[in-house]
């Protein structure tokens, strides 16, 4: 039986190994899901807010924020030997879960991460984004599969490397 590892808000993890990384109860938050299937390296950034962290945030609260979290997990995956260039992304999230109209947090969170992955030329491959249910995400990192979950619904694939 594979591990399975979980991704908490505001933490990035990148395996390279026979795992399954997942991330529950993403709400307005995007969990950015990275594979390089050249080799073998999976990867989930579970972001809670947009942009780049103020100034003087500790490490540990830095990667909430969607700028350092993308740019941790690139690393992170670089330093296992993935090039930019292998890496394929899958968003999932940003949900107005409480039905706001004033909530622009979800949105909010959706564009940064897209436009922050452009900005890096990051392909993105497969999105499940907005809505107003909560989802969940998993990648099964040994075959490239990004599965998701919407609300109390079953698990269904969203992309496959």
């Amino acid at each position: 039986m594979k591990e399975i590892v979980d991704v908490q808000i505001g933490e990035v993890r990148v395996e390279g190994r026979k795992v399954i990384l997942q991330s529950k109860a993403i709400g307005s938050c995007i969990a950015v899901v990275a594979y390089d299937a050249s080799k073998n390296i999976g990867a989930i950034a579970h972001v809670m807010l947009p942009g780049s962290a103020p100034s003087g945030k500790n490490s540990s609260e830095k990667t909430k924020y969607a700028a350092n979290a993308i740019d941790a997990m690139v690393g992170q995956m670089a330093e296992l030997g993935s090039k930019s260039d292998d890496i394929e992304v899958a968003l999932v999230g940003g949900g107005n879960i409480l039905n706001r109209e004033d909530d622009t947090i979800c949105k909010d969170n959706i564009e940064s991460a897209l436009e922050l992955l452009e900005k890096k030329r990051l392909k993105v491959r497969a999105q499940a984004v907005g809505g107003t249910n909560r989802r969940s995400v998993s990648l099964d990192v040994e075959h490239g599969v990004i599965s998701y979950a919407e609300g109390n619904d079953s698990e269904k694939q969203l992309w496959r490397a």
